[in-house]
């Protein structure tokens, strides 16, 4: 609901894509720099307590950011900040939560299917929230549901308390930065698998993710329509997600999971290609089912295999990568995003961004034999 509402307030208050680029940029730009050190945080603090702060922290941001809504005093440079102070606690939050729930699965067999009901907690609410969003943006304004998001906190922050796993540091020896930095970048990209499955992840969420940036603008002036419409799109992709996370969590074990995900990539490319070329709310919602299928059963399988192959010991580590891959290249491509949109079109940078996402999906295919132990 708060992404929904920033997003839809930036468009609101400028009408320029390129600043919706920018605050996507500022919303996740720290984690491309940040997250490497806070894996090693992640593996070397307890967990459970790393997440209770971050929580705190995360409603604090939303109370500021409904505060400054309702009394009519948020400006562009307001969004900004509060972007790049949410990007900064995630930073955190983002390795330690993905090795929590590895923690609470004591069969490893599990774990799979843990992972994938994990983004289909996620993608369920990435299905209800942004449908409320438009509801409540278009009958009680954004700040309300900045308020919502910050009220949630509480909520989380309680079973956050119940949980009795997270009490285990991964290390007890003498902790150096810089050692601990390097060696998680030798482990990770040391190992071809890891290496070959961060690399697609970074071309997905450099290229293909960023397109959710552009949508207030291709709700109004591709689709002609409002918060609502904006509300709709988000929600298709919400069903779409959660049909993929309830797919993997179904299947046991990795066999097979290398040839979903090339497919899946095939299909997120192909339905960000459609989006540029149909211009009716009617394709346009279905387009977004697709695609939130292909995104969430691309990025869950390949989180999957990672969480598989990765040691215990530097999961945190290995998971900061992963955090870079994932968030700290979207903000970049974010940027992108909204640097083309303003200068060559929408239509042309969804078309563009959607081709390499394509391509990038033959290319996991026709590579799949690197991960041919865990296929």
């Amino acid at each position: 609901m708060q992404n929904i509402a920033m997003s839809w307030l930036v468009y609101r208050i400028t009408g320029s894509v390129f600043l919706l680029g920018v605050v996507g940029f500022a919303n996740q730009i720290p984690s491309f720099f940040f997250s490497p050190i806070a894996g090693v945080i992640s593996d070397n603090y307890n967990r459970r307590r790393i997440m209770i702060w971050t929580q705190v922290l995360f409603m604090v941001q939303a109370l500021l950011f409904a505060g400054l809504t309702y009394f009519g005093l948020i400006e562009v440079w307001h969004i900004i900040v509060l972007s790049l102070l949410f990007g900064f606690i995630t930073v955190f939050d983002t390795p330690a939560r993905q090795a929590l729930v590895v923690e609470l699965v004591s069969d490893r067999e599990n774990l799979g299917n843990a992972i994938a009901l994990n983004s289909a907690m996620f993608n369920g609410a990435r299905l209800i929230g942004p449908g409320i969003a438009g509801m409540v943006i278009a009958y009680t304004g954004e700040a309300v549901c900045f308020l919502i998001n910050a009220a949630s906190f509480s909520v989380i922050i309680i079973a956050l308390f119940q949980i009795k796993a997270g009490h285990r540091i991964v290390r007890t020896g003498k902790s150096e930065l810089f050692n601990d930095l390097k060696s998680g970048y030798r482990y990770t990209f040391g190992s071809p698998s890891i290496k070959f499955l961060i690399i697609v992840l970074s071309i997905i969420s450099l290229m293909g993710l960023p397109f959710f940036v552009l949508l207030p603008a291709y709700a109004r002036e591709v689709l002609q329509g409002d918060s609502k419409t904006l509300g709709f799109l988000m929600s298709s992709a919400g069903v779409g997600a959660l049909l993929a996370a309830l797919f993997l969590a179904s299947r046991s074990g990795t066999r097979g999971l290398p040839k979903i995900i090339s497919i899946t990539l095939l299909l997120f490319g192909a339905s960000i290609i459609g989006l540029s070329v149909f211009h009716n709310s009617l394709a346009a919602y279905i387009l977004m089912f697709f695609s939130g299928f292909g995104m969430v059963a691309a990025i869950a399988g390949i989180n999957t295999l990672i969480q598989f192959i990765i040691s215990d010991e530097m999961r945190g580590r290995v998971m900061g990568f992963y955090a870079i891959a994932l968030m700290g290249m979207n903000p970049v491509g974010s940027f992108l995003a909204g640097t083309s949109a303003s200068t060559i079109g929408l239509q042309y940078t969804l078309f563009i961004g959607g081709l390499i996402c394509l391509l990038t999906g033959f290319y996991f295919g026709g590579n799949r034999k690197i991960l041919k132990q865990w296929a």
